[in-house]
């Protein structure tokens, strides 16, 4: 079948990219095919009781389908240029955050209306993060919860499912270059177009690298991000999460020099298992709804690493780190603070007796086992640093759950309109190795379908 346009992704880039279509062009004829489920199909078997641990389904609900792997995130799009991926180095600052602030327009109109919009403008967290060596970064957050993102996604998806044809459960093999356009193989068959946008996200850092490539576009190696993700009780952060949802921190360590970040805050939220290529990592979720959130409050603090020459497989390197804590706990470890500062693994035992209720059933364990000595001392370092501003974050009943590894694609080289060296084909999202969040992810989408219309 022909199409004026394919997308290959329905994560927030390719759902963006379709929308603006729709409104800019809507006598195109569009395409979208996306390897997960749709919306109403995804449902990760983990209950708890029957099911308590991943079971390596053939295509994860949490990480693929409709939404993407933000379908089911605490659904946070964080306006700003200070985090969240480099787009404003294609597009300019002030073009940046217009499209993000445009993204956030949309959202409230399908089902966000009514959810705060916080913001670190004017803070007195500020200057006290600051009195500690810690850098509280510049953000505009508009919390939707994964409630209510949940929603947001299925009433764009009414509007589109009449406008769009979406190809659910078919993953795409091959792109190739044909003469006037681009053709792709699936299951399904072949099928052509005129302009073809991928838009495929971080699980679909591989299929990018293999894409790539084939069809000789230049890229550059990027970052993978490890750590961990701490839970504690809510009570801990809620002067921070109160004013400002999420507080995205940094921190220069004393002993290497490195930087560790918190990452994806969820007040009153629940850490959750990920599967990215069959490996189980952690992450968080949290809601809006008051009758489903938690006593306790969860986030990531992460450490990002760069390699230079001859090294260029940063995924690689932390995947490797992932299967390790897979080998050694069947899936996610969980280790009170207060058992890997006095060197010794925690136990069943111990965490049924911390003053805390875990959200995740994980393997008691021990991390320093898992994780290179250099990404956990600075990690302990940044524990007892937030500890200045946030009291009782270096508790011993403190949980740390591993590994938490935020995967990027090789950065695709794209020109200011975020299309490749191939006229025609458009790489965005996070998959593009540019944009790391909902918020930047989704502008990209915006950018190159109000490009595709002026043409």
């Amino acid at each position: 079948m022909k199409y004026d346009v394919i997308i290959i992704g329905a994560g927030p880039g390719g759902i963006f990219s379709a929308y603006e279509l729709t409104q800019k062009r809507p006598d195109l004829n569009i395409a979208v095919f996306e390897a997960g489920h749709a919306l109403s199909k995804r449902k990760c078997p983990i209950d708890g009781e029957k099911v308590k641990s991943c079971i390596g389904c053939s295509s994860c609900s949490i990480m693929s389908g409709f939404g993407g792997a933000g379908a089911f995130s605490d659904g946070k799009y964080n306006i700003t240029n200070d985090f969240g991926g480099t787009l404003y180095e294609y597009i300019g600052k002030k073009k940046a955050l217009e499209l993000m602030q445009y993204v956030d327009d949309i959202n409230m109109r399908y089902g966000g209306k009514g959810t705060k919009l916080y913001s670190t403008t004017g803070t007195y967290l500020k200057k006290e993060c600051i009195q500690h060596d810690l850098h509280l970064l510049d953000a505009s957050v508009r919390h939707l919860g994964t409630d209510i993102n949940y929603i947001v996604l299925e009433n764009i998806y009414a509007y589109l499912k009449d406008r769009v044809s979406f190809f659910f459960d078919t993953p795409v093999e091959s792109v190739s270059v044909i003469d006037g356009g681009y053709e792709i193989s699936c299951r399904s068959g072949k099928f052509t177009c005129d302009k073809c946008i991928i838009s495929v996200g971080r699980s679909g850092s591989k299929w990018m690298e293999k894409i790539c490539s084939e069809l000789n576009i230049p890229t550059k190696s990027n970052r993978v991000d490890i750590g961990v993700r701490v839970e504690l009780p809510a009570e801990v952060f809620s002067h921070l999460t109160d004013e400002l949802y999420e507080s995205k921190i940094v921190y220069r360590t004393k002993e290497y020099g490195d930087r560790v970040r918190t990452f994806c805050m969820n007040p009153k939220g629940a850490v959750v298992n990920e599967n990215t290529n069959g490996i189980i990592t952690v992450n968080g979720h949290s809601y809006e709804d008051p009758s489903k959130q938690t006593e306790n409050t969860n986030f990531a603090l992460l450490v990002a690493k760069h390699f230079s020459e001859p090294f260029k497989d940063s995924n690689g390197y932390g995947e490797s780190i992932a299967r390790l804590s897979n080998m050694l706990g069947g899936g996610v470890i969980v280790q009170r603070f207060g058992d890997l500062i006095r060197g010794r693994r925690s136990t069943e035992s111990r965490i049924q007796e911390a003053f805390i209720n875990p959200t995740l059933k994980a393997t008691a364990g021990d991390l320093s086992l898992v994780l290179p000595k250099r990404i956990l001392d600075g990690i302990i370092e940044m524990i007892y640093a937030l500890d200045k501003v946030a009291p009782g974050t270096a508790n011993d009943d403190t949980l740390l759950y591993g590994v938490e590894v935020k995967f990027y694609n090789m950065e695709v080289e794209v020109n200011e309109n975020l299309e490749s060296c191939l006229e025609g084909l458009y790489v965005i999202g996070d998959g593009s190795g540019i944009t790391h969040s909902l918020s930047h992810a989704s502008a990209s989408g915006v950018h190159v379908a109000r490009k595709i219309s002026e043409r």
